[in-house]
């Protein structure tokens, strides 16, 4: 038996070398909102080295002696308050912008492409999507994560997903990655586009604060280049929109665990905003191209609760960029240039 698969009816030449498949990539979630449904993807994504960079041998003790024994139940809970008729609202969401995208495309000229989704934890996994390119003929693909700003436990970590699948075939796909976009001008622009809607119709907030998903300092001390990434997205985004560096701030949320994360958190932050005198907050969270757990139950639900428990007035979340048709074109222009 072969250590490589391949399959063995596809044309060696012709009409599938100017076929471009795209694999869309994100985070991932659970099959359902259940114990068992969580236990089992909490075990991929907290297995991932990547994710916990601390000695092998004692996380895995942690994870399967107490981690896997206690948080599926919890983070169960908080899935079911996000849940909806059409499942996990990233899962669902990812579709939406693989359907937009891909008419967008034929719409553009791009008829010899195809577009499939691929989660890095879960289901549709990479490893189906990729197969699904394979079965049709495609011999050169494009991986796209969607996750703006690069970082070693997203943008990386689906890199090495990716690679553990094509190190299995026996012919290799000509391979382009995108490792990031957060520099693009069109995603700036849609970022900006959802912040002056909100703007236009509530008024500009004492702070508007600009959330992303936390990190281990440890991270960015050993090179990490993610913080420096969300801080410049910020900056684009205010410039373009012309807003006073006062009035908006730059946060991290998501962080679990004892060690140091990269700060200001944003749960502390609004909390202490109200002795300040700050009660009135627009919060948005960049490095999230689809709405999802953390935008939805800890921004939208805890966060909130948080902010009015200690005295705040007005909160306002602005939404993901889902399938918002600036954003699918956004995509695109970040897509162009790998489509030659």
């Amino acid at each position: 038996m072969s250590r490589f698969s391949g399959i063995t009816d596809n044309p060696h030449e012709g009409r599938f070398h100017q076929k471009t498949g795209i694999l869309l990539t994100n985070l991932g979630s659970p099959d359902a909102p259940t114990a068992q449904a969580l236990r089992i993807y909490l075990r991929e994504f907290l297995s991932d080295p990547r994710i916990v960079e601390i000695p092998r041998i004692v996380w895995l003790i942690i994870l399967h002696g107490i981690i896997l024994r206690i948080r599926p139940k919890r983070s169960a809970k908080l899935y079911k308050s996000i849940w909806t008729e059409n499942g996990s609202p990233l899962t669902h969401i990812t579709r939406l912008q693989r359907d937009k995208l891909s008419v967008f495309l034929k719409e553009k000229g791009y008829e010899n492409t195809e577009v499939v989704m691929g989660m890095r934890y879960g289901n549709p996994s990479i490893e189906s999507g990729l197969e699904e390119l394979r079965e049709k003929g495609f011999t050169r693909i494009v991986v796209f994560p969607l996750y703006p700003q690069y970082s070693s436990p997203t943008t990386g970590s689906t890199f090495d997903a990716v690679s553990k699948v094509l190190s299995k075939w026996r012919w290799v796909p000509e391979l382009h990655f995108i490792n990031g976009y957060h520099k693009n001008t069109a995603y700036i622009d849609s970022l900006a586009n959802s912040i002056s809607e909100d703007l236009n119709k509530n008024g500009m907030p004492q702070r508007l604060v600009f959330s992303y998903h936390g990190m281990p300092k440890l991270f960015l001390d050993n090179g990490d280049p993610y913080h420096c990434l969300c801080l410049q997205t910020t900056r684009l985004v205010v410039e373009k929109l012309g807003l006073d560096n006062d009035r908006v701030m730059t946060t991290f949320q998501s962080r679990f665990g004892k060690a140091e994360w990269l700060q200001p958190y944003t749960d502390e932050t609004l909390k202490g905003f109200p002795e300040q005198g700050i009660k009135d907050i627009a919060i948005i969270s960049p490095a999230f191209s689809a709405d999802c757990l953390e935008t939805l139950e800890e921004i939208e639900g805890e966060n909130r609760e948080i902010f009015e428990h200690a005295g705040g007035e007005a909160y306002r979340y602005i939404a993901a960029l889902n399938d918002r048709d600036d954003h699918i074109a956004a995509m695109f222009d970040v897509l162009k240039p790998n489509l030659s």
